[in-house]
């Protein structure tokens, strides 16, 4: 299914050019080798990119028919120093022998041609010493092990764009053709191929590329089957699917259909009744995942995110935006020399669009942690990991856990149970009670009660904001907590070296019955203090407040709160604190008000 949806999107691709033709593969080109009509070397031309920091190679459609291992095997009219010059900056113990190869593998395919610029290109190779090539103009020792094509001087194409030789490429090719069979892909009789190129892109994997399907070892040819049986694919499909996902998986700055979701590369396409409505449903997705940073943007989204949840039509909101548009999302993940599948999810782009609503709307809390929409995914999984000098690194984020949670947002399913656990963890570990976290734990808990096979009409909701009236023991210990800690910053001032919440959030979260009652001990003496320094009022309204939520708790403290209750707490924590924030906030504007009256 993943390389046969691959293939098809080739086709959509080659049809509007932005991919090569069968035989021919993009590669990173430096460097060009200028040479004239008799064969003669002139120069050597720097093809990078100097617009950014570094120097970049450039794209080139050349000529490849299988992907290079440790044997030596040489391309078309292009290739790395050390088989095209026969130089390289390393030892090259089997220098000679790939240079060898190079010129045997252009006379053999060009040999009996009577194409004027072929012959000089062959004038070349017969007359070339590796030593020449410090001596040719534009020459630096960065040239050395890069990837170099060929120019005849006076023309504005590159060798191997030569029409005369491509027609003689493609002909090699198709004489070239192995054991036919049926393509498990296109279900056509067609020349099975045995080698997968490799695909470059994904983060952390090799850097010269890895596999999606491979036989490297005899082992794998079970029930006496040939390695081109054992993975019956058309060497036109292996082409096509290989060429999709590289060009999915290329590391420009305006490719938007990659994303990087923990040690998982995803890549998306769609698949609609033509391009204009596949791309505006691939950017709608792309804006999905990485919400854009204008707030007007943001805004627009978040507006549209909510019609979608109330059921308006996907079509009525965006015309370009057909519902049943087929979306294909693959994530990858690295595999000593291959790939792994962390996840391959199809579906209309109607259903995406009511699971990403159903996500933002579960995530809700308020006060809104962050502005305009929801934070994209990779920034919610950074919530999951340990904070390095103030910041989490993608590495950090537990692995499975990234895959988890994309198929949770993709399909509408329950949240992995995991996230509830590592996000508890981490904020009883470094007592960072962020309104990411509390929001991930508040999701959490909201899906896992609506689709609950054992839920009913008595089970209370996880509030949104602030709940005065919630009965549930963890959200009201975590009130608790928050006005112990506002008693505690009232007498001792915001200052204050080390709070409750850094000392004792773990222990009061998981078993409350040891902790409370000294913190409530405590407080009295906060509360003590606030008289003394005409702090009355405000420690008359904070002993109001434990004592109400104190009522709502029974009888006694609980020894432990389980996981999902522990969730809980830092829900009904996050709002009581941050309710105090709004109160102070609401009493320095009135101050500020009646200040600007009497003026």
């Amino acid at each position: 299914m993943i390389l046969s949806a691959l293939n098809d999107y080739y086709q959509r691709l080659a049809d509007e050019e932005k991919v090569p033709l069968p035989g021919f593969s993009s590669e990173k080109v430096s460097f060009c080798l200028v040479f004239s009509q008799e064969g003669k070397p002139l120069q050597i031309d720097d093809l990078r990119d100097t617009t950014g920091k570094k120097p970049r190679p450039s794209s080139c459609q050349v000529p490849v028919d299988k992907r290079r291992t440790s044997g030596i095997h040489a391309y078309p009219l292009w290739d790395k120093t050390a088989y095209a010059l026969g130089a390289s900056a390393g030892e090259g113990k089997r220098l000679a022998d790939e240079h060898a190869a190079f010129k045997a593998r252009q006379l053999a395919l060009f040999g009996e041609s009577d194409d004027p610029d072929l012959i000089a290109f062959l004038r070349l190779l017969n007359k070339w010493k590796p030593e020449q090539l410090v001596e040719l103009p534009g020459y630096s020792e960065e040239a050395l092990d890069t990837n170099v094509v060929f120019r005849l001087d006076g023309q504005r194409q590159y060798l191997h764009e030569n029409q005369e030789a491509r027609r003689l490429w493609g002909t090699a090719l198709e004489s070239g053709e192995g054991e036919l069979g049926q393509c498990l892909i296109t279900g056509e009789i067609a020349p099975l191929g045995t080698d997968h190129p490799a695909i470059r892109g994904v983060r952390d994997a090799q850097s010269s590329g890895a596999s999606l399907v491979s036989f490297n070892s005899d082992a794998y040819e079970s029930y006496g089957y040939s390695k081109n049986q054992n993975a019956s694919i058309s060497k036109a499909a292996i082409f096509g699917y290989s060429t999709a996902l590289n060009h999915l998986l290329r590391g420009e700055t305006e490719n938007r259909q990659r994303l990087q979701i923990g040690d998982a590369t995803v890549v998306f396409w769609a698949k609609a009744r033509d391009t204009a409505h596949a791309e505006a449903a691939e950017g709608f997705f792309a804006m999905l995942n990485e919400p854009p940073s204008d707030e007007q943007e943001a805004a627009k989204l978040g507006t549209l995110l909510k019609q979608i949840s109330e059921g308006r039509p996907l079509a009525e909101l965006n015309p370009m935006l057909e519902p049943g548009t087929q979306f294909f999302v693959l994530g990858l993940a690295p595999n000593a020399a291959r790939l792994s599948v962390r996840f391959w999810h199809v579906d209309s782009l109607v259903h995406l669009a009511h699971h990403y609503a159903q996500h933002y709307f579960d995530l809700r809390i308020e006060p809104v942690p962050w502005k305009g929409v929801v934070p994209a995914m990779w920034r919610l999984l950074y919530a999951t990991a340990p904070s390095r000098d103030g910041k989490a690194k993608a590495e950090d984020v537990p692995p499975q856990l990234a895959g988890e949670l994309t198929r949770a947002i993709l399909t509408g399913s329950r949240y992995p149970h995991s996230l509830l656990t590592n996000v508890i963890m981490r904020m009883r570990n470094d007592g960072d009670i962020s309104g990411i976290r509390v929001a991930l734990c508040k999701a959490v808990l909201a899906r896992q009660g609506r689709l609950s096979a054992h839920s009913n009409t008595t089970t209370q909701e996880v509030p949104v904001s602030l709940d005065p009236y919630s009965t549930h023991p963890g959200y009201l210990l975590g009130r608790l907590f928050a006005e112990l800690e506002s008693a505690q910053r009232g007498a001792l001032g915001n200052e204050v070296n080390a709070t409750i919440r850094d000392r004792y959030y773990g222990a009061a979260s998981a078993t409350p019955a040891s902790v409370f009652p000294m913190l409530l001990r405590n407080v009295q003496h906060h509360l003590s203090n606030m008289r003394k320094k005409d702090k009355g009022g405000l420690a008359h309204k904070i002993e109001g407040e434990i004592g109400t939520i104190i009522d709502g708790l029974g009888d006694r403290f609980p020894k432990n709160l389980p996981i999902e209750e522990q969730g809980r707490f830092a829900i009904g924590y996050y709002h009581q604190s941050q309710a105090r924030f709004a109160k102070k906030d609401s009493a320095e504007k009135n101050v500020e008000d009646e200040q600007g009256e009497s003026e």
